[in-house]
C-alpha cells in the first residue's frame, strides 16, 4: 500500500489543496460538456477555470474556506478584475456555494444571490444550471 512519507510545509499543503479543488470543479464542468480551459498562471487575471460553450466564456475563481458556518463572511480578493463567478467550497463540511461576482469589499457566504451545493457532482451541476 502507498504511504506517503514526505513533509510538506504548511504553506505548500494549503496551495495543494486548493489546487485539488481547482481541479476537481474543472472535472465536474468538463463532464457536463464544458470546455475548461485552465490559465497557466492566474495571478493578476485571478481567473482559476474559464468555461466555455458555443458562444459564452465564463471566469471563474475557485475558493475553499476553513469554515462550517454557512453565514460566514467571504471576502472580495478578485476587486478590479472581471470574473463571472466565485465557487466557494467548504474544507469542513460537504457543501459549497456557486456566487456571482460581487463588487463590495466582503458579503455573507449564503447570500440570496448564492446557490448552495453538495459536494457532488450532481448536486453541483444542478445548482450551477441555476445561476
Amino acid at each position: 500500500m502507498p504511504v506517503l512519507n514526505s513533509n510538506i510545509k504548511p504553506a505548500s499543503l494549503a496551495v495543494h489543496k486548493q489546487l485539488s479543488y481547482e481541479q476537481l470543479l474543472a472535472a465536474w464542468l468538463s463532464s457536463a460538456g464544458w470546455e475548461v480551459l485552465i490559465p497557466a498562471i492566474d495571478h493578476g487575471k485571478k481567473t482559476d477555470l474559464v468555461i466555455a460553450d458555443d458562444d459564452h466564456y465564463y471566469r471563474i475563481q475557485v475558493k475553499s474556506i476553513e469554515s462550517n458556518d454557512e453565514s460566514c463572511y467571504v471576502e472580495n480578493k478578485w476587486k478590479g478584475v472581471n470574473i463571472d463567478f466565485v465557487v466557494y467550497f467548504s474544507r469542513t463540511a460537504e457543501w459549497g456555494y456557486i456566487a456571482p461576482a460581487f463588487s463590495e469589499a466582503r458579503r455573507r457566504l449564503d447570500h440570496p444571490s448564492n446557490v448552495r451545493f453538495h459536494q457532488h457532482p450532481k448536486h453541483f451541476l444542478k445548482a450551477f444550471s441555476k445561476i
